[in-house]
């Protein structure tokens, strides 16, 4: 009866032995799938192929997800091809995936160019922040890191003044509504009596409307008054006109130097994604 338990156990021991054996050798035969998939897809990225490299890398990803360059190198084939959302979604899957130090510094490198493709200055500069933990010997991910440091002080700068404009207006706003609120507490009598005062006036002491003469009178004198104003000479230009010339080379040249801000931005340009 004791011999009989004993083999029973031994049985079992060897039978979970086997299905350990088994299920780790099933996991080596994924993983190689998953690389050779990612291969492929390396060829046919090479050739510009990339609808079909997108498939291996997926085929990869599926297979075996823990195979962090089927993730990371489909983000960089969606990020040749322009598609940066997927691609961050991809080398986001990848620096999650990753399991060392390389890989992670690599992923979070291409997550800062992304970001900064799409403009997000302040989230690149966290992701190449990353990168560099991960990798603080890395020249291109510290100059890149610069670049958007940059770029989103001058974002800042941006939103500020928006921000103080905002302000401007709500006061300005304020101040409307509060004349306005302030002519409605005038008294309607006081202002009926205005208007009646005023009608009086267009009346001379007959009570009858004045002449229309003495009308003509006062713009005979306006017209006299604006003879005797000084007229600029023939080729030369008035005040009002120096003026606004004046305004208009302001204007033009603040447009120029914001031209060339935004030049000098374009030029500043990060270093290229990072090849597994």
């Amino acid at each position: 009866m004791r011999i009989t338990g004993i083999l029973v156990l031994m049985l079992l021991t060897n039978f979970g032995f086997a299905q350990d054996k088994d299920k780790e050798k099933a996991q080596q035969v994924s993983l190689q799938k998953a690389k050779d998939y990612v291969y492929q897809g390396n060829e046919l990225a090479e050739a510009d192929n990339y609808i079909y490299a997108e498939k291996e890398y997926r085929k990869a990803i599926s297979k075996a997800p823990s195979v962090v360059a089927g993730a990371y190198n489909l983000g960089n084939t969606y990020y040749e091809k322009g598609n940066y959302e997927e691609a961050l979604y991809r080398h986001t899957q990848a620096a999650e995936q990753a399991s060392s130090k390389s890989e992670k510094h690599k992923a979070y490198h291409n997550i800062g160019n992304i970001l900064m493709k799409e403009e997000l200055c302040k989230e690149a500069v966290e992701a190449y922040k990353n990168a560099l933990r991960n990798d603080p010997s890395d020249d291109e991910t510290r100059y890149n890191l610069a670049i958007a440091k940059e770029c989103a002080a001058q974002q800042q700068q941006e939103k500020d003044k928006e921000e103080d404009k905002k302000d401007e207006d709500k006061e300005d706003e304020d101040k409307k509504e509060d004349k306005k609120e302030d002519e409605k507490k005038e008294d309607p009598k006081d202002q009926g009596d205005q208007d009646k005062k005023e009608g009086d006036d267009q009346k001379d002491d007959e009570g009858k409307p004045k002449d229309d003469k003495d009308q003509g009178k006062g713009d005979k004198k306006e017209d006299q008054k604006q003879k005797g104003e000084p007229k600029p000479k023939e080729g030369q230009l008035s005040p009002q006109q120096i003026k606004n010339l004046l305004e208009a080379m302001n204007n033009q040249e603040q447009k120029v130097q914001q031209k060339i801000n935004a030049e000098k931005q374009k030029g500043a340009k990060v270093k290229p994604e990072k090849d597994w």
